[in-house]
């Protein structure tokens, strides 16, 4: 199966309710790959929303982790309780849980930006500070990834 790619940066705003219009263009993917289902979950800084298949690849991963190991068991704990499967509605809506707009700091403005093999959904004031910082740091960054062959 040929990877699954998100690319774009959108501008939207969230509902009272949670509710959060994905980008027609990401919903044109979601919808005929994965029947309008997702899985999202927290970082400590943003929402990332994974395809079914993105997630179970994830999983199949994390199983294979020693939860021995206490930041093992920290990850785990924060990102899979986390994990909240979601399916658009009617309106190409999905509906954020309370827990994880929390988390992420939504509120009404939040950017959806394409990374790929996933979504991550930002609170606008946080995405401005991450972009403000990854141009101050761009040059070294682009750099490093020139020894990857970027």
């Amino acid at each position: 199966m040929n990877p699954i790619l998100f690319r774009g940066r959108f501008e939207h705003n969230i509902d009272d309710k949670g509710r959060l219009s994905i980008p027609s263009k990401f919903r044109d993917v979601i919808d005929q790959n994965h029947g309008g289902r997702l899985v999202v979950t927290n970082l400590p800084y943003c929402l990332v929303v994974y395809t079914p298949d993105e997630w179970e690849i994830l999983e199949s991963k994390a199983s294979k982790l020693s939860t021995l190991k206490t930041n093992v068991q920290g990850f785990l704990r924060y990102f899979y309780s986390g994990a909240t499967e979601c399916e658009l509605d009617k309106q190409g809506r999905i509906l954020v849980p309370p827990t994880l707009r929390s988390a992420a700091g939504l509120d009404k403005q939040v950017v959806l930006a394409g990374m790929l093999n996933k979504i991550e959904i930002w609170s606008r004031e946080r995405w401005d500070e991450e972009i403000q910082r990854a141009v101050q740091n761009f040059d070294q960054i682009s750099e490093e990834l020139a020894d990857f062959g970027l």
